[in-house]
């Protein structure tokens, strides 16, 4: 047996599993002529697609995304000393118990299950979780089958049945080497930021490259040092009055190099002197290939670029698109895409005839390539096609109204771009133009679109911005010429720009560093995390995660970088492929992460604070910057003998301030009604609260109450705040659980008499008032002295 195999086998066999220790159900025994079958799917989303196309003899099932993980509060992964063998222990999810023991009991009456997981490794794992628990309850394990499809479709799901197999364990350890990964290095490394830095922090094997990225892009940002450079740009006059731009381009044969006003200035003062004839004109064709189909990356990118859609946005609009949604009729949804998770660029020969024949109907032969287009990725998996139209006579047109927005405007451009990369190349004529003069030579660029090919269809975000010049068609080389308007221009060199969603997706796609699955994820938390702001739709880190970053670069180098980051990504593919062993793979990488760990976390120091030129206003000690949950904050360095604390903002010079937020006064908010002292306004995690200034001795927190008594046991109403939000709860929690998520106003509703309306805002800030009774159905428009 090969090493690879026996990692395999191991996964399956030695991995513990703390479900294991539930009671074992009994097995049934059934007819297995009569006996239905069942498929399990991911997403409940998908059971009414897929219902339309299997007989009543299946029943469907949602897993609900994944059934069990590694626990939440402790590591759950064993490394034997000796022989270095991983072992994992496994929990059912806690809100899945229900979902696996109906599933389980469903399976106990089938005669076969199908697992039908996404087609990736998620969904592999997904796939091996719940049949290893259906195993528990099932007469046989050989009629536990795996199928994946790429499209929800009858032909696509009618297919799978006809090649079902078994779950593929190399894909299984494949997720479980990076869970593995990504959890030694979030539960080694993150306590050490929390003792160093602040609690609450965290670290992760992508998410720490992605933050570094960041960091040294506004490192280079600051470091950047413009250079000054000029360019002269003359208008030339034909004898027929017709005129041509031109820049220049050449002085004495050389280079025109300016890099003051001083030298444009002399070399337009000489410009006049020269008489001018046009030199050699140079005609050509250029062609323009079409983009590949979309892979989720360009998809991203694409979908920022274009519509303004977050990565997140992006990857939750293309999975309704591929679960299906509801067209003509509500109750039939309908799967519109492929597979949007994948790194593959290939066409299916079915879609390649399909969208050839559509071209050749739609948009005449001349657009249609005489042999399809063929695009490939180096490195990509290639488990799935690109991302495509599922029916490509589903135009944009037809059925851009059937769809919410936000679900059109993505369809529309997937179709589009899919159409596009089976359509011959855009042509240009362009035409160069050197104008000569003394020692002086200009030159003029023009570029006429001649046949717009795929253009027809897709304009990709490298098109052409520049102003075409307009060249003379009468222009003949020897023609004299006069020099007219003359002018320089200044140029500086630029930095290079902060990373936006898409060019951060696209680095990272670069340089190997995740995968499609997890661009989103990683994105999301940076952001979340507060290393990052986001100011104009581009990444700039925050002293917190420039801290973070600092610290973990300089103590774990081997780890947080690039090349290792990438290296790995590729290790786990060949594990993937049944080319590298799990255990082998991840103790290679255990032994010099320990190492770095072992002298990171030894190294006692204090908190983390960044010194300021600020003075305590109550001790006139020196006041330092300390990241909390809610982050960043000015304290006094005299700490735990001064505690003054206050909100700090960073100068454009990169100093530190003192932000006086705008708030009530001590005497304005009133005396605190359990020990008298004075009320205070703090920042906590969730936002601004007032409590009492006697804290801790008094531990009074001002809550917002309605008027009104909860409806259910005459409890106060008060206002709660949690990550999402704000909402209103009674304060009798968690007896009653009584809750208005959304603003009210405390106006009895004239039809029914409930004792508050809702207040409902449209996107354009139009509102209404409406009876939270859903059989009242009372509403009006908010007048404009409405309270909300």
């Amino acid at each position: 047996m090969s090493t690879t195999r026996k990692s395999a086998s191991k996964t399956a066999t030695s991995t513990k599993t703390a479900t294991k220790k539930s009671t074992t159900r009994k097995k049934i025994a059934i007819d297995m002529d009569k006996a239905p079958k069942l498929l399990i799917v991911e997403s409940p989303a998908k059971i009414k697609t897929i219902s339309k196309f299997l007989g009543k003899d299946f029943k469907i099932m949602s897993t609900f995304g994944h059934v069990r993980d590694l626990p939440e509060r402790k590591l759950g992964i064993t490394r034997d000393e000796k022989t270095h063998a991983i072992e994992l222990q496994y929990v059912t999810i806690s809100d899945k118990k229900d979902v696996v023991a109906s599933i389980c009991k469903e399976a106990s009456k089938c005669g076969e299950v199908f697992l039908a997981s996404d087609p990736d490794r998620e969904g592999e794992i997904i796939a091996w979780h719940i049949g290893e628990e259906i195993k528990k309850v099932f007469h046989d394990a050989d009629k536990i089958y795996r199928i994946t499809f790429n499209e929800i479709t009858e032909p696509a799901i009618k297919e799978a049945m006809q090649h079902k197999t078994k779950v593929d364990i190399d894909k299984v350890n494949a997720q479980q080497a990076r869970r593995i990964l990504d959890r030694w290095v979030g539960y080694e490394v993150s306590p050490i930021l929390w003792k160093k830095i602040a609690k609450g922090l965290s670290a992760g094997r992508v998410q720490s490259v992605a933050l570094m990225l960041v960091c040294t892009r506004e490192e280079e940002i600051l470091n950047f040092k413009p250079e000054e450079s000029w360019t002269v740009h003359a208008i030339f006059t034909l004898s027929d009055g017709s005129t041509v731009h031109a820049e220049l381009f050449k002085i004495s044969k050389k280079a025109a190099k300016l890099g003051t006003k001083e030298d444009a200035d002399d070399v337009i003062s000489q410009l006049a002197k020269a008489a001018y004839a046009v030199g050699q004109i140079t005609d050509k064709k250029r062609a323009k290939s079409p983009l590949p189909p979309f892979m989720t990356s360009t998809l991203q990118q694409d979908a920022f670029n274009k519509l303004g859609f977050s990565v997140e946005k992006t990857m939750s609009v293309a999975q309704r698109l591929y679960e299906g949604v509801p067209l003509s009729k509500k109750d039939e949804p309908e799967a519109l895409i492929t597979y949007m998770r994948t790194d593959s660029l290939r066409i299916s020969d079915t879609a390649m005839k399909a969208v050839r024949d559509y071209v050749k109907e739609e948009y005449g032969k001349e657009y249609l390539p005489k042999t399809s287009n063929q695009y490939a990725k180096k490195g990509a998996q290639d488990a799935h096609e690109a991302i495509r139209p599922i029916n490509i006579e589903y135009t944009p047109q037809k059925i851009g109204k059937l769809l919410k927005p936000d679900e059109a405007k993505l369809y529309d451009l997937i179709w589009k771009r899919f159409v596009a990369c089976q359509m011959t190349p855009a042509e240009y004529f362009q035409r160069q133009v050197l104008i000569e003069g003394g020692k002086f030579t200009f030159k003029a660029n023009g570029s006429t679109l001649i046949f717009d090919g795929f253009l027809k269809v897709y304009m990709d975000e490298d098109e052409e911005t520049e102003k075409a010049v307009k060249i003379p068609k009468d222009i003949a080389e020897n023609m004299p010429l006069k020099i007219g308007n003359v002018a320089g221009k200044q140029h500086f060199t630029q930095p290079p720009p902060r990373y936006s969603e898409a060019t951060l997706v696209k680095e990272l796609e670069k340089q190997g560093i995740g995968r499609p699955s997890t661009y989103a994820a990683t994105l999301s938390t940076i952001q979340k995390r507060q290393y990052v702001n986001k100011d104009n739709k581009r990444f700039s880190p925050t002293e917190l995660g420039k801290e973070v970053n600092s610290m973990l670069t300089k103590n774990l180098p081997d780890i947080i970088n690039v090349t290792f980051t990438a290296k790995m990504e590729e290790d786990l593919d060949k594990i993937a492929q049944g080319d590298a062993d799990r255990d082998k793979v991840l103790n290679e990488f255990y032994v010099e992460f320990k190492k770095d760990l072992v002298a990171f976390g030894g190294n006692e120091v204090a908190k983390k604070a960044l010194s300021t030129d600020l003075k305590c206003p109550t001790c006139e000690k020196p006041l330092v910057i300390r990241f909390g949950r809610a982050g960043q904050f000015a304290g006094c360095s005299g700490f735990p003998e001064c505690k003054f604390t206050s909100n700090v903002t960073k100068n454009e010079d990169g100093t530190f301030a003192l932000r006086q937020d705008e708030g009530p006064s001590l005497e304005e908010l009133g005396a605190c009604p359990q020990c008298g002292k004075p009320l205070t306004k703090r920042m906590g995690r969730f936002g601004p609260f007032v409590s009492c200034s006697g804290y801790p001795d008094c531990k009074y927190i001002h809550q917002d109450a309605l008027k009104m008594p909860c409806p259910l046991d005459g409890g106060k109403v008060t206002k709660r705040r949690w990550r999402g939000g704000s909402f209103w709860g009674c304060a009798n929690y968690p007896t009653c659980k009584f809750a208005i998520f959304g603003a009210v106003e405390e106006t009895p509703c004239p039809k029914c008499k409930s004792p508050y309306l809702m207040v409902q805002k449209a996107k354009d800030g139009s509102g209404k008032l409406a009876c939270p009774n859903k059989e009242c159905g009372y509403s009006k428009v908010i007048e404009e002295d409405s309270k909300g």
